[in-house]
C-alpha cells in the first residue's frame, strides 16, 4: 500500500485531486494531464506513488506523472 508517511511529502497533498483524474486524456483532458503531470515532476515520492500504481494495476488518473497507457507500457506482458 501507499505509504501514509510517503504521501504527506507528495507535490499533490494541496493540489485538487481532479486534476489527476480527467473525464478525457483527449481535447480539455489533454492540458488536465499536462498539468498533473507537471506537479509530478519534481515530487519526492514520484517513483513510490508510480510503484504503487503499478503493484495496484491502477487503471485511471495520473499516477507518478504516467497516464494509464504509459502504465501499461510499464507492466510485464501477461503469459
Amino acid at each position: 500500500m501507499f505509504i501514509l508517511d510517503r504521501s504527506r511529502r507528495a507535490a499533490c497533498l494541496d493540489e485538487d485531486p481532479e486534476i489527476f483524474f480527467p473525464i478525457s486524456l483527449e481535447g480539455a483532458g489533454h492540458a488536465q494531464v499536462e498539468r498533473a503531470k507537471s506537479i509530478c515532476v519534481g515530487c519526492p515520492v514520484r517513483q513510490p506513488c508510480l510503484d504503487y500504481a503499478l503493484a495496484t494495476r491502477q487503471t485511471d488518473g495520473v499516477w507518478g506523472g504516467t497516464t494509464p497507457t504509459e502504465r501499461r507500457a510499464l507492466l510485464p506482458l501477461a503469459s
